[in-house]
């Protein structure tokens, strides 16, 4: 509100309580009249009866003339109220003009004080809507400047809102500057990494010319890690620069298992490791279904070096919030301090395999999180390490 409706509001207010205040007012001159009135006649009829005791009933039959015979109960040693009278009997003819005004007045005080609170309150819940709604606005990024209209109550809350609004909008271009920064350095180092991947690459086909058959192994296991290590920063910068982009479909979860673990198949013959995938029916979840395989094969690389040669099970199930798949395997499990920091991206537990780079795990949770999932690790009971994911129906 501007300085004028305060002033209105302002001036209501007073001519409010004044109007209450004068019907108070009204009412006690009114009762203090008709007391004197009351003690006046008294004391007069007191004195005749004094000086003439048989002229009571003269007095009575005047009185009833005049106030139109209303007796209502007496009181001791006073005369009018032992003949039947009250104060209202000599009060209500003369004043009945003056209780008029009085309920008038009421009324007028009481219906302006009224309106007067609805207009403000009205005023208020207008200016209350107009932040609610520039507080939506700011929240989808549709705010523009406010500018205020006068000095009221709201003006302060609406100089704060501006202001956190403003270092708001500050701090989320800040976040996202650093964000493209960091995912185009990402990018930038990725696509470094060719280049002596390239030339180790030449160099692994000489060696292997000559016969150097060691030294030709060594390299190759370099060159394939450096390989797996550009391609996870390559991911990893599309997804924090927000270029990659999900394919959604309905996909059975039965499927991504079993393609999941036909691409390990080689990795998995390697080490003597097998993959249990129980059939349990049609279950489905939308999502990518290359990159949730991608996910789900590095959750099944994880357990299968943290315990070769042993059993990787997978079970799921599915409810009206969401769909769940375990992936566990029967080794030692996680340390309990690894826990909290195995999907941070680059972290290397205690006992990680020799050669990983700490990407897999951060990268599938990356891919389910953006696909409305959660991903969690923890010791399963009588087993060894297991992950737990969660794709949401909503």
């Amino acid at each position: 509100m501007s300085g004028r409706k305060n002033i209105l509001v302002t001036v209501g207010l007073v001519l409010s309580v004044s109007f209450i205040c004068s019907v108070f007012a009204v009412m006690l001159t009114t009762h203090y009249d008709s007391r004197m009135q009351f003690d006046l006649l008294n004391s007069v009829c007191g004195e005749v009866l004094e000086q003439d005791p048989g002229a009571e009933k003269i007095i009575s039959a005047a009185l009833k003339e005049y106030t139109g015979g209303n007796a209502d109960g007496t009181a001791k040693g006073d005369v009018l109220s032992a003949l039947g009278y009250r104060i209202s009997d000599f009060s209500k003819l003369q004043h009945r003009g003056n209780y008029l005004f009085v309920a008038a007045g009421a009324l007028a005080g009481i219906l302006l004080l009224t309106v007067t609170l609805l207009y403000r309150n009205k005023k208020e819940a207008v200016r209350i809507q107009a932040l609610a709604e520039y507080l939506e606005q700011a929240n989808t990024g549709e705010a523009v400047i406010l500018s205020t209209t006068g000095e009221d109550d709201f003006s302060k809350l609406e100089d704060e809102i501006y202001k956190t609004v403003t270092f708001l909008y500050q701090t989320k271009e800040e976040a996202v500057q650093a964000r493209n920064g960091f995912a185009e350095n990402l990018s930038n180092i990725a696509h470094q990494i060719k280049t002596p991947i390239t030339a180790i690459s030449l160099s692994l086909q000489t060696m292997q010319k000559d016969n150097s058959k060691n030294k030709s192994e060594q390299i190759q296991k370099q060159l394939l890690r450096l390989s797996h290590l550009e391609e996870a920063l390559l991911v990893l910068s599309r997804l924090d620069a927000g270029t990659l982009i999900f394919q959604k479909e309905e996909v059975d979860v039965f499927t991504i298992l079993v393609l999941a673990s036909d691409n390990l198949q080689e990795l998995l013959t390697e080490t003597g490791t097998y993959v249990d995938i129980p059939e349990l029916g049609g279950m489905a979840v939308s999502v990518d279904l290359d990159w949730t395989m991608e996910a789900v094969m590095n959750l099944m690389k994880n357990c299968m070096e943290h315990h070769p040669g042993g059993t990787i099970h997978c079970t799921y199930e599915q409810n009206l919030l969401y769909t769940e798949i375990q992936i566990w395997d029967e080794g030692e499990g996680f340390l309990k301090e690894d826990i909290p920091y195995l999907f941070e991206r680059f972290y290397r537990g205690h006992n990680a395999h020799e050669g990983g780079i700490g990407i897999g795990l951060a990268l599938a949770k990356e891919i389910i999180e953006r696909q409305n999932g959660t991903i969690r690790a923890s010791n399963k009971k009588g087993a060894g390490a297991c992950f737990e994911i969660r794709f949401y129906s909503h």
